[in-house]
């Protein structure tokens, strides 16, 4: 594992860090928006005082702080490959380029020292997965990674209320910010509710402290922050979009890890470009609200 300097320099220091998962650039986005989207997050993580940390392999080295070119390079490269926790080592054996998500981005943050970590949405248990057992390893992974997650819920595409019952299971805790109904990405409110919202920066900067301190020092936390209820995509038009795909992809025959591109393709169609401009509006958005926690995570650190 590679740290870039900055990164290993403000780690040290207990200046704020936040990681930031490279899947979204070579998977998520489509070009040329996945580059520039990548770099407006880094920016954002900045203005708010915090030193970003994309987090990515290149020729089999992981990175916890992508260098300009690495970023361009997994945001235009071809058959950039998908590597969840699990396909680090077999990455680093084959010497190959590899996008992190979200159960490997927060590994390598966590091995580095970096406790926050933000992302568009959290991979989940999938619709059907009694029958298909497709469940993300994001969700395993934040029951052994001790970082904490800013997200806005997970795709309104999955199986919202499974979801919430596994993390359950598994000991993660999650707190919706200034919430108690977990969000559905897209989607203010994605019909669930939660046991716990929280306030402030400062209040989730106190929880993620509380976690350790109480023995609890292995799990992750998920902060859940919705898209403001006017910006949201209009429900009737997600609900009939997304109706729409699932019937399509069972006629298609469409399984695993096609899935979730295909019907997040469906919904940019369906809603003429919508749904895509909203995602990135998630993604920087999140990237901010953890650089402000990372702030006050340093604050809290320095008092102590």
């Amino acid at each position: 594992m590679q740290i870039r300097a900055e990164v290993s320099e403000a780690i040290e220091r207990g200046a704020p860090v936040v990681a930031l998962e490279s899947t979204l650039i070579s998977h998520g986005l489509p070009r040329p928006d996945n580059l520039s989207v990548a770099r407006e997050t880094e920016r954002a993580v900045r203005a708010e005082g915090a030193v970003p940390a994309t987090v990515g392999v290149v020729g089999g080295v992981a990175k916890v702080g992508l260098e300009a070119e690495d970023l361009e390079l997994l945001a235009t490269a071809d058959n950039i490959p998908k590597l969840s926790a699990r396909d680090l080592a077999v990455a680093a054996v084959k010497a190959s380029h590899g996008a992190t998500t979200v159960a490997a981005t927060a590994h390598l943050a966590a091995l580095a020292g970096i406790r926050l970590f933000a992302t568009g949405g959290l991979g989940g248990v999938h619709r059907g997965a009694r029958e298909s057992w497709d469940v993300s390893a994001d969700l395993a992974a934040l029951a052994s990674t001790p970082v904490a997650v800013v997200c806005s819920g997970v795709k309104s595409i999955l199986d919202v209320p499974a979801t919430l019952e596994s993390l359950e299971t598994l000991g993660v805790p999650v707190v919706g910010f200034r919430t108690c109904s977990f969000p559905g990405f897209y989607l203010t409110d994605s019909g669930s509710t939660l046991d716990w919202s929280v306030e402030s920066e400062g209040e989730v900067a106190r929880l993620i402290q509380a976690l350790p301190d109480l023995g609890l020092g292995r799990s992750g936390l998920v902060v859940a922050n919705p898209i403001p209820e006017e910006e949201q995509l209009d429900p009737d038009l997600h609900d009939r979009a997304l109706r729409a795909g699932i019937v399509e992809l069972e006629r298609r025959g469409v399984r695993g890890k096609e899935v979730t591109p295909y019907l997040l393709d469906h919904l940019r169609e369906e809603t003429k470009g919508e749904s895509l401009e909203l995602n990135k509006k998630i993604i920087v958005r999140n990237a901010s609200l953890a650089a402000r926690v990372a702030v006050a995570l340093a604050a809290l650190g320095e008092r102590s």
